[in-house]
């Protein structure tokens, strides 16, 4: 298990940490900020520059995941791990991926006043770093509150907040973060997603809690399993929305390996229109989709990753043609 102290720069979240090592059985502290300090010194300085924070690196993201995994697998109990996230689409990312390995975490926010973090960072990174700071911070602070246990150790020692947040995991007042347990997979994959319109031809988006952007309605294709079949199974099981034929195909789009995915093939259907009754129906599984709406094509490109987006926009293209097309990697090859 893995219980993540999560709050601002200056919340307390090591020292607190450290102290709660010592209260709960078979504790390791784990500090993802050494994989950053591993990094800065293990990649180019120019990829470096690129970002503002370590964490703005896929690669940070990913280890942070991989550490904690081999870290459990050595020393099994309990990781401790104090560190800031404030972006909920790295939050996804990362909860998402320690769930797809089974295992489970407890997310604790450590939240004083902002006054009282605000005194404790005024010698360290000047006013414009904490300015900017303690906005995001703000900003994050209402996804933060729902979905971590929220201690206000502004009054409290490092121990005595370690010793609220060890009896709140006593007392289960910490819930396992509700998050759905998508297995990684180990080999190539087909995928089926489906896109539904409403009247003005606008295309509906869900967020998915295990990964970052949005995306498509739709999953993996089992075994066994026909992919348009697959695609009615996913709309039914994400939406509460029954299709009444199964889709027609718009596009297949090879996604190529990139460590540590596989790729595979990745097709999307046209769902058709949703009445305005329909889609007042529309019920999301809390663990697995937080939001759902329609988009123009012009706001899915503010939504989507690029290489999902890509594919929207061919699927568009050919379901105006009422052709089928295909694609590697995004781009269309052959006949377009």
């Amino acid at each position: 298990m893995i219980v993540w102290i999560n709050g601002a720069f200056g919340a307390g979240k090591t020292s607190t940490a450290r102290e709660l090592t010592g209260l709960l059985p078979d504790a390791t502290l784990y500090d993802p900020e050494t994989v950053g300090e591993a990094l800065r010194l293990l990649l180019p300085r120019e990829r470096l520059d690129e970002v503002a924070d370590y964490q703005d690196l896929p690669s940070w993201r990913r280890l942070v995941v991989d550490t904690a995994a081999a870290l459990l697998a050595e020393v099994g109990g309990v990781l401790v791990v104090p560190m800031t996230l404030l972006r909920q689409e790295y939050r996804d990312e990362i909860f998402g991926a320690l769930a797809a390995r089974r295992i489970p975490v407890r997310h604790v926010l450590l939240a004083p006043e902002e006054t009282i973090l605000r005194s404790r960072a005024a010698t360290v990174g000047g006013r414009s770093w904490s300015q900017a700071h303690f906005s995001s911070y703000r900003e994050a602070l209402g996804w933060l509150a729902s979905d971590a246990h929220v201690i206000d150790n502004g009054a409290l020692t490092a121990r005595e907040t370690a010793r609220c947040v060890a009896e709140a995991l006593r007392s289960d007042k910490v819930a396992l973060c509700d998050i759905v347990q998508t297995p990684e997979p180990t080999a190539e994959t087909v995928a089926a997603g489906v896109l539904l319109f409403d009247d003005h031809d606008r295309v509906l988006l869900v967020d998915p809690t295990y990964k970052p952007g949005w995306e498509f309605p739709g999953g993996v294709v089992e075994a066994g399993e026909a992919p348009a079949r697959a695609g009615v199974r996913e709309v039914a099981e994400e939406l509460g929305v029954v299709l009444d034929q199964p889709p027609g195909l718009l596009v297949i789009d090879w996604e190529p390996p990139c460590s540590p995915a596989y790729g595979g093939l990745r097709l999307i259907f046209d769902g058709g229109r949703l009445s305005p009754e329909a889609a007042a129906r529309v019920r999301l599984p809390g663990p697995e989709l937080r939001a759902w709406r329609f988009v123009t094509e012009a706001e899915a490109a503010g939504l989507l990753p690029r290489h999902r987006f890509e594919r929207l926009r061919w699927a568009l293209r050919a379901r105006e043609r009422a052709t089928v097309l295909n694609l590697e990697a995004g781009v269309p090859v052959g006949a377009a």
